[in-house]
Protein backbone atom coordinates (compact mmCIF):
# COMPACT_ATOMS: atom_id res chain seq x y z
CA UNK A 1 0.00 0.00 0.00
CA UNK A 2 2.85 2.38 0.67
CA UNK A 3 4.23 1.90 -3.02
CA UNK A 4 0.80 2.66 -4.44
CA UNK A 5 0.66 6.05 -2.08
CA UNK A 6 3.88 7.19 -3.26
CA UNK A 7 2.73 6.48 -6.94
CA UNK A 8 -0.12 8.40 -6.52
CA UNK A 9 1.55 11.34 -4.39
CA UNK A 10 3.88 11.62 -7.38
CA UNK A 11 1.24 11.60 -9.63
CA UNK A 12 -0.64 14.24 -8.36
CA UNK A 13 2.26 16.25 -7.20
CA UNK A 14 1.99 16.09 -3.29
CA UNK A 15 4.70 15.33 -1.07
CA UNK A 16 5.02 13.17 2.05
CA UNK A 17 4.28 15.80 4.74
CA UNK A 18 1.10 16.70 3.04
CA UNK A 19 -1.93 15.96 5.36
CA UNK A 20 -5.39 15.54 4.28
CA UNK A 21 -7.20 18.60 5.23
CA UNK A 22 -10.48 16.32 4.66
CA UNK A 23 -11.75 13.30 3.32
CA UNK A 24 -12.85 13.10 -0.22
CA UNK A 25 -16.12 14.17 -1.25
CA UNK A 26 -18.28 12.37 -3.29
CA UNK A 27 -20.69 13.33 -6.01
CA UNK A 28 -23.13 10.86 -8.26
CA UNK A 29 -23.92 12.42 -11.64
CA UNK A 30 -27.00 10.56 -12.98
CA UNK A 31 -30.28 11.01 -14.76
CA UNK A 32 -33.65 9.67 -15.74
CA UNK A 33 -32.61 8.54 -19.39
CA UNK A 34 -29.48 8.27 -22.14
CA UNK A 35 -28.36 10.88 -24.24
CA UNK A 36 -28.92 13.95 -22.12
CA UNK A 37 -25.16 14.74 -21.84
CA UNK A 38 -24.95 13.48 -18.24
CA UNK A 39 -20.97 11.70 -18.89
CA UNK A 40 -20.03 15.29 -20.38
CA UNK A 41 -21.31 16.98 -17.42
CA UNK A 42 -19.83 14.99 -15.53
CA UNK A 43 -16.32 15.23 -17.30
CA UNK A 44 -16.63 18.81 -17.65
CA UNK A 45 -17.40 19.99 -14.25
CA UNK A 46 -14.78 18.00 -13.11
CA UNK A 47 -12.38 19.83 -15.09
CA UNK A 48 -13.72 23.35 -13.77
CA UNK A 49 -12.72 22.35 -10.13
CA UNK A 50 -9.96 21.39 -11.07
CA UNK A 51 -9.23 24.79 -13.34
CA UNK A 52 -10.34 26.27 -9.51
CA UNK A 53 -7.45 24.44 -7.51
CA UNK A 54 -9.19 21.38 -6.24
CA UNK A 55 -7.55 17.40 -6.94
CA UNK A 56 -10.45 15.62 -9.07
CA UNK A 57 -10.37 12.15 -9.54
CA UNK A 58 -13.49 10.52 -12.29
CA UNK A 59 -15.18 7.29 -11.61
CA UNK A 60 -16.76 5.46 -14.69
CA UNK A 61 -19.64 3.90 -13.24
CA UNK A 62 -21.45 3.61 -16.10
CA UNK A 63 -21.50 -0.09 -16.03
CA UNK A 64 -20.58 -2.07 -19.43
CA UNK A 65 -21.15 1.56 -20.86
CA UNK A 66 -18.13 2.88 -19.88
CA UNK A 67 -17.12 6.00 -22.30
CA UNK A 68 -15.23 8.89 -20.83
CA UNK A 69 -12.10 7.55 -21.69
CA UNK A 70 -13.41 8.03 -24.86
CA UNK A 71 -14.50 11.45 -24.23
CA UNK A 72 -11.06 12.44 -22.90
CA UNK A 73 -9.34 11.03 -25.73
CA UNK A 74 -7.22 8.60 -23.48
CA UNK A 75 -6.51 5.22 -23.83
CA UNK A 76 -7.24 3.33 -20.92
CA UNK A 77 -5.59 -0.43 -21.11
CA UNK A 78 -6.68 -1.59 -17.34
CA UNK A 79 -10.43 -0.71 -15.49
CA UNK A 80 -11.68 -1.08 -12.25
CA UNK A 81 -12.57 -4.69 -12.94
CA UNK A 82 -8.71 -4.69 -13.03
CA UNK A 83 -8.45 -3.97 -9.61
CA UNK A 84 -11.21 -5.82 -8.04
CA UNK A 85 -9.56 -9.00 -9.56
CA UNK A 86 -6.86 -8.21 -8.05
CA UNK A 87 -4.38 -7.93 -11.56
CA UNK A 88 -3.69 -4.71 -11.20
CA UNK A 89 -3.14 -2.05 -8.51
CA UNK A 90 -4.93 1.48 -7.94
CA UNK A 91 -2.09 3.29 -9.30
CA UNK A 92 -1.62 0.84 -12.61
CA UNK A 93 -5.49 1.37 -13.67
CA UNK A 94 -5.72 5.14 -12.48
CA UNK A 95 -5.11 7.77 -15.46
CA UNK A 96 -3.51 11.44 -15.25
CA UNK A 97 -5.94 13.38 -18.00
CA UNK A 98 -5.97 16.21 -20.06
CA UNK A 99 -6.45 19.05 -17.82
CA UNK A 100 -5.17 17.60 -14.37
CA UNK A 101 -7.92 15.14 -13.69
CA UNK A 102 -7.85 11.47 -12.95
CA UNK A 103 -9.74 9.20 -14.21
CA UNK A 104 -10.43 5.66 -12.49
CA UNK A 105 -11.44 4.08 -15.90
CA UNK A 106 -15.35 1.75 -15.54
CA UNK A 107 -15.88 -1.53 -17.88
CA UNK A 108 -18.26 -4.36 -17.88
CA UNK A 109 -18.47 -7.24 -15.07
CA UNK A 110 -17.71 -4.75 -12.25
CA UNK A 111 -21.46 -5.52 -11.07
CA UNK A 112 -21.03 -9.30 -10.02
CA UNK A 113 -17.44 -8.23 -8.69
CA UNK A 114 -18.98 -6.01 -6.36
CA UNK A 115 -21.43 -8.49 -5.33
CA UNK A 116 -18.49 -10.97 -4.15
CA UNK A 117 -17.25 -9.72 -0.57
CA UNK A 118 -14.00 -10.75 -1.05
CA UNK A 119 -13.25 -9.28 -4.34
CA UNK A 120 -15.01 -5.85 -2.99
CA UNK A 121 -12.37 -6.25 -0.26
CA UNK A 122 -9.62 -5.38 -2.62
CA UNK A 123 -11.43 -2.24 -3.56
CA UNK A 124 -12.50 -1.22 -0.42
CA UNK A 125 -8.74 -1.30 0.63
CA UNK A 126 -7.45 0.39 -2.37
CA UNK A 127 -9.76 3.62 -2.76
CA UNK A 128 -9.27 5.16 0.74
CA UNK A 129 -5.75 5.72 -0.04
CA UNK A 130 -6.91 8.41 -2.75
CA UNK A 131 -8.94 10.76 0.41
CA UNK A 132 -5.36 12.11 1.08
CA UNK A 133 -4.91 13.05 -2.68
CA UNK A 134 -8.75 14.09 -4.00
CA UNK A 135 -10.77 17.04 -3.00
CA UNK A 136 -13.64 15.74 -4.97
CA UNK A 137 -14.50 12.11 -6.35
CA UNK A 138 -17.32 12.59 -9.78
CA UNK A 139 -19.11 9.14 -10.08
CA UNK A 140 -21.03 8.88 -13.64
CA UNK A 141 -23.48 6.41 -13.54
CA UNK A 142 -25.34 4.74 -16.10
CA UNK A 143 -28.63 5.86 -16.87
CA UNK A 144 -32.02 4.66 -15.57
CA UNK A 145 -33.45 3.27 -12.24
CA UNK A 146 -31.17 -0.21 -11.16
CA UNK A 147 -30.01 -1.43 -8.41
CA UNK A 148 -26.60 -0.36 -9.23
CA UNK A 149 -26.75 3.22 -9.90
CA UNK A 150 -29.14 3.29 -6.97
CA UNK A 151 -26.60 1.91 -4.75
CA UNK A 152 -23.57 4.47 -5.89
CA UNK A 153 -26.32 7.53 -5.62
CA UNK A 154 -27.51 6.30 -1.65
CA UNK A 155 -23.49 5.49 -0.82
CA UNK A 156 -22.35 8.97 -1.71
CA UNK A 157 -23.09 12.32 -0.27
CA UNK A 158 -24.59 14.11 -3.16
CA UNK A 159 -26.24 13.36 -5.87
CA UNK A 160 -27.04 15.87 -9.59
CA UNK A 161 -29.26 14.40 -11.48
CA UNK A 162 -28.92 16.32 -15.35
CA UNK A 163 -31.72 16.29 -17.56
CA UNK A 164 -32.95 18.11 -20.52
CA UNK A 165 -36.02 20.40 -21.13
CA UNK A 166 -37.60 17.33 -23.09
CA UNK A 167 -40.88 16.21 -21.52
CA UNK A 168 -39.86 12.69 -21.46
CA UNK A 169 -36.65 13.59 -19.89
CA UNK A 170 -37.90 15.42 -16.97
CA UNK A 171 -40.43 12.68 -16.63
CA UNK A 172 -37.63 10.13 -16.12
CA UNK A 173 -35.82 12.73 -14.30
CA UNK A 174 -38.61 12.91 -11.49
CA UNK A 175 -38.58 8.89 -11.27
CA UNK A 176 -35.37 9.02 -10.25
CA UNK A 177 -35.36 11.76 -7.58
CA UNK A 178 -38.53 9.77 -6.27
CA UNK A 179 -36.59 6.64 -6.24
CA UNK A 180 -33.16 8.29 -4.53
CA UNK A 181 -35.28 10.70 -2.41
CA UNK A 182 -37.18 7.49 -1.12
CA UNK A 183 -33.98 5.83 -0.26
CA UNK A 184 -32.32 8.55 1.33
CA UNK A 185 -34.96 11.34 2.01
CA UNK A 186 -31.95 13.64 3.23
CA UNK A 187 -29.88 13.17 0.70
CA UNK A 188 -29.35 16.60 -1.11
CA UNK A 189 -30.41 16.23 -5.07
CA UNK A 190 -29.17 18.82 -7.33
CA UNK A 191 -30.43 19.20 -10.94
CA UNK A 192 -28.52 20.00 -14.69
CA UNK A 193 -31.07 21.57 -17.17
CA UNK A 194 -28.99 20.68 -20.09
CA UNK A 195 -29.78 21.88 -23.53
CA UNK A 196 -31.52 24.85 -22.55
CA UNK A 197 -33.10 27.42 -25.23
CA UNK A 198 -31.62 30.16 -23.14
CA UNK A 199 -31.11 30.62 -19.32
CA UNK A 200 -35.31 32.03 -18.14
CA UNK A 201 -36.10 29.14 -20.37
CA UNK A 202 -33.69 26.75 -17.98
CA UNK A 203 -34.97 28.30 -15.22
CA UNK A 204 -38.59 27.40 -16.52
CA UNK A 205 -37.96 23.83 -16.85
CA UNK A 206 -36.00 22.92 -13.46
CA UNK A 207 -39.09 25.28 -11.83
CA UNK A 208 -41.47 23.01 -12.99
CA UNK A 209 -39.37 19.86 -11.88
CA UNK A 210 -38.67 21.51 -8.36
CA UNK A 211 -42.53 22.34 -8.10
CA UNK A 212 -43.51 18.61 -8.74
CA UNK A 213 -40.86 17.37 -6.37
CA UNK A 214 -42.27 20.10 -3.65
CA UNK A 215 -45.87 18.78 -4.26
CA UNK A 216 -45.63 15.28 -4.12
CA UNK A 217 -42.42 14.37 -1.89
CA UNK A 218 -41.99 17.06 -0.23
CA UNK A 219 -38.09 17.58 -1.22
CA UNK A 220 -36.19 20.33 -2.39
CA UNK A 221 -33.91 20.48 -5.17
CA UNK A 222 -31.17 22.72 -5.83
CA UNK A 223 -30.50 24.14 -9.69
CA UNK A 224 -26.13 23.47 -9.95
CA UNK A 225 -26.60 24.95 -13.97
CA UNK A 226 -28.39 25.17 -16.92
CA UNK A 227 -25.94 24.32 -19.78
CA UNK A 228 -27.79 25.90 -23.04
CA UNK A 229 -27.62 24.12 -26.11
CA UNK A 230 -24.53 23.82 -28.36
CA UNK A 231 -23.36 22.74 -31.09
CA UNK A 232 -19.42 23.04 -29.65
CA UNK A 233 -20.41 20.01 -27.43
CA UNK A 234 -21.03 17.32 -30.71
CA UNK A 235 -17.77 19.28 -32.22
CA UNK A 236 -15.53 18.28 -29.27
CA UNK A 237 -16.58 14.83 -28.62
CA UNK A 238 -15.98 13.88 -31.85
CA UNK A 239 -12.53 15.08 -31.81
CA UNK A 240 -12.29 13.25 -28.56
CA UNK A 241 -11.43 16.63 -26.45
CA UNK A 242 -13.22 17.52 -23.44
CA UNK A 243 -15.18 20.66 -24.04
CA UNK A 244 -13.59 23.33 -21.43
CA UNK A 245 -10.32 22.12 -23.29
CA UNK A 246 -11.47 22.23 -26.64
CA UNK A 247 -13.54 25.71 -26.60
CA UNK A 248 -12.85 26.95 -23.36
CA UNK A 249 -14.78 30.55 -24.23
CA UNK A 250 -17.93 28.53 -26.13
CA UNK A 251 -21.36 29.65 -24.28
CA UNK A 252 -21.77 25.68 -23.04
CA UNK A 253 -18.05 26.13 -21.43
CA UNK A 254 -18.49 28.90 -20.03
CA UNK A 255 -22.04 27.61 -18.08
CA UNK A 256 -20.52 25.03 -17.00
CA UNK A 257 -17.55 27.33 -15.04
CA UNK A 258 -19.99 28.95 -13.56
CA UNK A 259 -21.87 26.08 -12.61
CA UNK A 260 -18.72 24.51 -10.82
CA UNK A 261 -18.37 27.93 -9.07
CA UNK A 262 -21.61 28.63 -8.25
CA UNK A 263 -21.81 25.45 -6.64
CA UNK A 264 -18.55 26.18 -4.56
CA UNK A 265 -19.92 29.67 -3.55
CA UNK A 266 -22.93 27.24 -2.30
CA UNK A 267 -20.57 25.62 0.51
CA UNK A 268 -21.92 22.49 -1.68
CA UNK A 269 -25.02 21.08 -1.35
CA UNK A 270 -24.66 19.40 1.50
CA UNK A 271 -24.40 22.48 3.63
CA UNK A 272 -27.98 22.34 4.14
CA UNK A 273 -27.39 19.70 6.70
CA UNK A 274 -25.85 20.80 9.82
CA UNK A 275 -23.31 18.91 11.34
CA UNK A 276 -22.40 16.78 8.25
CA UNK A 277 -18.60 16.50 7.01
CA UNK A 278 -17.48 14.42 3.92
CA UNK A 279 -17.22 10.91 4.55
CA UNK A 280 -14.69 9.42 2.35
CA UNK A 281 -14.28 7.03 -0.19
CA UNK A 282 -14.44 4.10 2.74
CA UNK A 283 -17.48 5.60 3.63
CA UNK A 284 -18.41 5.07 0.38
CA UNK A 285 -17.38 2.03 -0.33
CA UNK A 286 -18.59 0.64 2.95
CA UNK A 287 -22.38 2.00 2.17
CA UNK A 288 -22.11 0.01 -0.89
CA UNK A 289 -21.07 -2.99 0.45
CA UNK A 290 -23.70 -3.16 2.71
CA UNK A 291 -26.40 -2.37 -0.03
CA UNK A 292 -25.22 -5.05 -2.39
CA UNK A 293 -25.17 -7.90 -0.61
Amino acid sequence: MQDQADGLRRMTGKNSTTKPSRKTKTIVVTSGKGGVGKSNFSLNFSLALRQMGFQVGILDADLGLANLDVLMGVTAPYNITHLISGQKTLKEIILKCPGGVFLIPGGSGIVSALIDERKLRVLLESLPVLDEYFDYLIIDTGAGINKQVLSFALAAEEVVVVTTPDPTSLADAFNIIKVIHRGSADLPIGVVVNQADSTRHGEEVFSKLHKVSRNFLEKDLYLIGIIPFDTTVSKAVRAQVPLLLYEKNAKSSLAIKRAASDYLMQGNLKASIPGKEAGGLKSLLGKMARMLR
